[in-house]
């Protein structure tokens, strides 16, 4: 098969790709940066690229007009080569907004008793052995399992080969006096489960040098990670990132299809999930003058999609019927087999979840939250792509997942983005005269509308009549704002003359039917969790929602919308980012690990996909706030 030259105008060096190649393939091996949040399926638009000259082959335009094509505009994923070409790249989005979580939220408070040498699986001893003799001709290993049986209380013991070959060398070079890491199983009910040789070093250490570990949560839109003092249980270091596999898909639907393609884009998808985690290693360590290679402990948390990912694990079997993980509980492995840069032999124990789409991050989340061990009734949710909701207490736990789709995340809105600068998050509509007001993500020219100001646009023209319980726009207000657009009826949010590209910002029918039934798909979640457990929705006494993403939500839009169910405002309560603190659990304290895994091991799953009340329970949400109001009576209030 013949082969053609390929120049990027962002890479001065041409590659070359046989006929049938996709030009975001050849973008790849340039190494040339291109967005692709849909996962290559050309939904999105946001991987177009100019061709200058040459020719390609387009198998799909959409999301680009027919100027853009005109111009030489392709999809770089919908694009194949069939001679030499050269390639104009647009300038890509970049994530330029601060992540709050970034920031130190405030003292993250150590459990309560933790004692190192109690709750933690993991020490440092002092060891002082006899050296070998013509009398005493045992060998340099079992010689030092000997002593460590005697200082840990284990009669086996695990060691790489790496660190086998060295051991000689230490022991000599500490002239028989080392300093062993020995990390034992969270399961106290095997005693005779070998402990493993982390690290040994030659010479004592003092007993109050750190032991440091890692809390890290995967997810979908932002990487985080928490340096911990393993000794005193202090968190040192908050930091976090945009995961960068989002420019190959926003949703984890979007990202498995990515992955699936080749060999290549699995181990792709792998290494950018990981760059993001040794970029947030490097961080912490240079703000807390720690070496990276002394972290000797990490804990993994994270929906299920992304702990297969991070791992190397086919994914694929997770999108499609019967919807079946390739493992929920992952053995531990060690640092070195992930490519993460923290201690080579360094455990890294990812949490265990519950099914395709009830991951690590809920598990995790539940531990951290409480809801496991309250007498309350109590509804625990994240809500994002994909809702993850659990419902119960210390005496049940029931749990579905809901695709919401990322309506809430900005994509496949016309006007859509993800919460960047220039992102309106928050809008207000006069009922006079329909004029709207604009909160503008770093005070500048908006760009779009990201998610908490979708849900928040919404909920205002539903109150202001701007729009009918079934999301119909009414074209007859006496407004400009209100007129038939190229989608059809639509609201105009922002002139071209306010916005930085000069383009009119608008929300189509077509958005808010989206908006409409990713707040009924999460509704609706919600409720056959009730109808499962023979409970009305209105008994939960408090609702706890985690994630990222909830901080941004104003709850009385929400509500207003149906996303959330309408009680008292006292009963909701944000927690931020549930995952990485359940990860920090579960760091710390060996029971709280083994109570994560009873977590999982407790939780009924429901699988909405085969229950007919969800068909039910989701169209009957499919209307502003649903079609029965009695359920929304704050919001009949607002409406009289």
């Amino acid at each position: 098969m013949p082969e053609h030259t390929v120049l990027f105008d962002a890479n001065n060096e041409p590659v070359h790709a046989p006929t049938g190649t996709l030009l975001s393939e050849a973008a790849r091996l340039a190494g040339v940066e291109l967005n692709q949040p849909c996962g290559g399926q050309g939904r999105c638009g946001r991987c177009a690229v100019q061709v200058k000259s040459g020719h390609v082959r387009a198998r799909s335009t959409l999301r680009l007009s027919p100027e853009d094509v005109a111009n030489g505009y392709v999809l770089a994923c919908q694009a194949v080569i069939e001679g030499n070409v050269a390639i104009a790249v647009p300038p890509q989005e970049k994530i330029e907004r601060v992540l709050t979580t970034d920031r130190t939220v405030g003292e993250i408070r150590v459990p309560a008793g933790y004692d190192p040498v109690k709750s933690q699986t993991i020490r440092r001893v002092n060891l002082t052995l006899t050296p070998p003799s013509i009398d005493d001709q045992t060998d340099d290993w079992a010689r030092l399992r000997k002593v460590l049986n005697q200082k840990v209380h284990r009669s086996e013991f695990n060691v790489s080969l790496p660190l086998l070959r060295q051991i000689g060398g230490i022991l000599r070079q500490g002239d028989w006096k080392v300093s062993a890491i020995v990390e034992s199983p969270p399961w106290d009910c095997c005693p005779d489960c070998p402990a493993q040789l982390v690290d040994l070093k030659p010479g004592h250490v003092n007993d109050d040098q750190p032991l440091w570990g890692a809390a890290i949560d995967i997810g979908t839109t932002t990487v985080s990670l928490w340096l911990v003092n393993l000794l005193s249980g202090e968190v040192k270091a908050q930091v976090a990132e945009y995961n960068r596999q989002i420019t190959r898909g926003e949703d984890v639907i979007s990202r498995i299809m990515y992955a699936s393609k080749s060999a290549e884009q699995a181990d792709e998808m792998r290494e950018l999930v990981v760059a993001a985690m040794n970029e947030l290693v490097e961080r912490a360590c240079k703000r807390t003058q720690v070496d990276p290679a002394d972290i000797v402990k990490a804990v993994v948390s994270g929906n299920s999609t992304m702990i297969h990912l991070f791992l190397g694990i086919p994914a694929n079997s997770i999108r499609l019927a019967p919807f079946v993980t390739g493992v929920n509980e992952t053995p531990i492995v060690r640092a070195r087999e992930t490519g993460l840069l923290i201690h080579p032999e360094a455990s890294v124990d990812c949490l265990p979840g519950v099914a395709s789409y009830v991951g690590a991050d809920i598990t995790a989340g539940v531990l951290s939250s409480g809801v496991d061990d309250s007498e309350q009734i109590t509804l625990f949710m994240d809500v994002g792509t994909n809702g993850e909701i659990v419902l119960g207490s210390n005496e049940w736990l029931v749990t579905c997942a809901c695709s919401a789709g990322p309506a809430f995340e900005g994509a496949g809105v016309v006007d859509g983005m993800r919460a960047t600068k220039g992102a309106i998050e928050e809008v207000w509509v006069d009922g006079h005269d329909y004029e709207p007001t604009c909160r503008v993500i770093g005070n500048v020219k908006p760009k779009g509308l990201c998610g908490s100001g979708l849900i928040s646009l919404l909920a205002e023209l539903f109150l202001t009549g701007v729009v009918d319980k079934a999301g119909h726009i009414d074209l007859r207000l006496p407004t400009p704002r209100v007129r038939e657009g190229e989608h059809g009826p639509e609201y105009v949010v922002a002139w071209g003359a306010e916005t930085e590209h000069g383009r009119d910002i608008v929300i189509t029918h077509v958005d808010i039917d989206n908006l409409i039934r990713a707040k009924a798909a999460i509704y609706a979640g919600f409720s056959v969790l009730a109808e499962s457990v023979g409970i009305p929705l209105e008994m939960a006494e408090r609702v706890l929602i985690g994630g990222s993403f909830g901080k941004y939500i104003n709850v009385e839009k929400a509500v207003q919308i149906g996303l959330l169910p309408d009680m008292p405002w006292d009963k909701f309560q944000f927690l931020g980012n549930t995952s990485v603190l359940g990860g920090y659990r579960a760091l710390l304290d060996r029971s709280d690990r083994v109570r994560v895994q009873d977590i999982a091991s407790r939780m009924t799953y429901i699988e909405l996909s085969a229950d007919n009340r969800f068909y039910e329970a989701f169209t009957s949400a499919l209307f502003l706030p649903h079609t029965d109001m009695a359920k929304f009576p704050s919001v009949a209030d607002a409406l009289t």
